[in-house]
């Protein structure tokens, strides 16, 4: 039996203006808010193996043409004209967690009401941008516990390099018993 899927569709400019530090961000730069969320995510794809697709609009772009690209481990994707993310976000919910795939789990981070009513209806699950944020940051805490802040104290490196005779006679002179 196969694996269990899971994907995080991510609804990324309602993301950006629902979350304070990358609002402020898109103040400056929309780019650069752009640019930090894919940079946030692909953290969180590393310490929670999901698929992530973020979705972004560019409907209102003439002519274009759409993209879908990796970064980091997730899924960038750019609507197309005429295409909203919302509709993308639909469609993928559909795909990937409909009937057929009872093994693919789907969530979409949006705080768009209409949005995670009609997602719902796809087969999808929903989370909204601020619990999104607060669940990123849990992750990152307890990987930073984990990792950092019970990290085992290492012995010194120095002597386990050392073979055996050498390292015994730097222990005797560290506490002054070689040469007396």
């Amino acid at each position: 039996m196969s694996k269990k899927r899971d994907y995080l569709l991510v609804d990324g400019y309602n993301i950006i203006f629902a979350w304070k530090e990358l609002r402020e961000l898109s103040e400056k730069s929309l780019d650069s808010a752009r640019f930090r969320l894919l940079e946030i995510l692909a953290d969180y794809q590393g310490i929670s193996q999901l698929n992530i697709i973020a979705v972004f609009d560019a409907h209102l772009v003439s002519g274009g043409l759409g993209s879908i690209e990796q970064r980091g481990g997730v899924q960038v994707v750019f609507t197309r004209e005429a295409e909203t993310a919302d509709s993308y976000i639909e469609r993928s919910a559909h795909l990937l967690a409909g009937p057929a795939r009872a093994r693919t789990r789907v969530r979409v981070a949006t705080s768009d009401i209409l949005e995670q009513v009609i997602i719902l209806g796809q087969g999808a699950t929903r989370i909204n941008a601020l619990d999104l944020e607060r669940e990123i940051s849990e992750a990152r805490r307890e990987v930073r516990d984990r990792y950092v802040y019970n990290k085992p104290v290492k012995r010194n490196q120095l002597l386990d390099l050392l073979d055996g005779e050498t390292a015994e006679k730097l222990e005797r002179m560290r506490f002054g018993k070689e040469g007396k």
